[in-house]
């Protein structure tokens, strides 16, 4: 099977600002230059006819009379201001009103603004926020769920085993099978819990304050034998022959990267098959490779498998919850790296490029 790198495809809009700022401003330096425009017309005009009738020579009696029309003027433009305006800020009332429908929760408010194509890219930029917290709150809920359903369920079976052993005429070896059930089962409860407090560590993680240099293939091989049960229980054949390797950066974190993309692996592999682990020196990035021979994923599904809580196969919701690749992603992001995954009908290839630091 060929390498192939495939550059991460990155979803964020570069929404271009200038266009509609240019468009406001100069709208409003428009209806400014109108408003003055307006009240100059309106206090010459009213000079000039002044200037034409007696009351030109009553010197107390024009004082006044300009007066009043200075406050005319300003009355004017003050009502021709105010009705302007409600013009170019109806698209920003909505937008508030928008924002606050969001804001109490109904994230399938979408906005059109027709009326000011100024306005245009900022709709798009609410809708994409709208969309993102809608799919976030429906990965979310279903989360919540599965993850209330998958934590209860050991603690049901530890309960039910635990009542069983309390029973006298229980056999030795039926003792010692009920013992291994609740084992398991603890140890399930447990690495739910650990993996969902690893996720909310490293999401706050904003720096690796223990960057140190280590050897990257010692790391690897140790994380393919602390995986031994779980391949060898499917008789998997592991193909892990790579140079050696030395990397600087958080080898605990990294850890948590390796152990992650095994267990994926080996839970999507079919009984037998191979399952690779490759190492090789790119340029200025240190490219590991897990490939794994399972089924193929779906383009779309690519889109969303780093999202947090989202599985793509819901048949196999039971052996995690969904945030293993949510960590991987975080932790090669802290370090600078990228994460790509290629996937075809024969094998499904997830790479972690890091930077090689000198």
């Amino acid at each position: 099977m060929k390498k192939k790198h495939v550059p991460i495809l990155q979803n964020k809009p570069d929404w271009n600002w200038e266009p509609s700022l240019k468009t406001l401003r100069w709208g409003f330096t428009l209806c400014v230059f109108v408003i003055l425009l307006v009240t100059i017309l309106v206090f010459s005009g009213i000079e000039i006819l002044l200037e034409r009738t007696r009351i030109a020579d009553i010197t107390y009696g024009r004082l006044v009379i300009v007066l009043i029309c200075a406050a005319a003027s300003v009355a004017l433009g003050g009502f021709i201001t105010a009705v302007t305006i409600q013009f170019p800020l109806l698209p920003v009332k909505k937008l508030i009103r928008g924002m606050t429908r969001l804001a109490n929760g109904h994230f399938e408010e979408r906005m059109e603004f027709r009326e000011m194509s100024a306005m245009k890219e900022v709709g798009d930029a609410f809708n994409s926020l709208a969309s993102e917290l809608e799919n976030t709150e429906m990965l979310r809920s279903d989360f919540v769920n599965n993850f209330s359903h998958e934590f209860k369920t050991p603690i049901v079976s530890i309960r039910g085993f635990a009542k069983i052993l309390q029973r006298p005429d229980l056999t030795e070896n039926q003792r010692q099978e009920y013992v291994g059930i609740i084992v398991d089962e603890s140890t399930r409860l447990a690495n739910m819990a650990t993996n969902v407090l690893n996720l909310t560590k490293i999401e706050k993680q904003t720096i690796l304050a223990n960057r140190q240099e280590f050897n990257l293939s010692e790391q690897l091989r140790r994380c393919i034998l602390l995986m031994e049960k779980k391949w060898d229980s499917k008789n998997l054949n592991v193909l892990a022959d790579f140079p050696e390797c030395m990397i600087t950066g958080d080898e605990e974190l990294l850890k948590e990267v390796w152990v992650n993309l095994l267990d994926n692996a080996i839970k999507f592999s079919p009984e037998g098959a191979d399952l690779e682990v490759r190492l090789a020196r790119r340029g200025q990035w240190q490219d590991v490779s897990v490939i794994n021979h399972g089924p193929q994923i779906a383009p779309e599904q690519q889109k969303r498998l780093f999202d947090k809580f989202w599985q793509g196969d819901p048949s196999r919701a039971a052996e995690g919850t969904g945030i293993g690749l949510s960590i991987v992603k975080k932790v090669v992001e802290l370090h600078n790296g990228q994460v790509e995954v290629h996937s075809n009908p024969q094998a499904t290839m997830f790479t972690v490029r890091l930077p090689v630091v000198r």
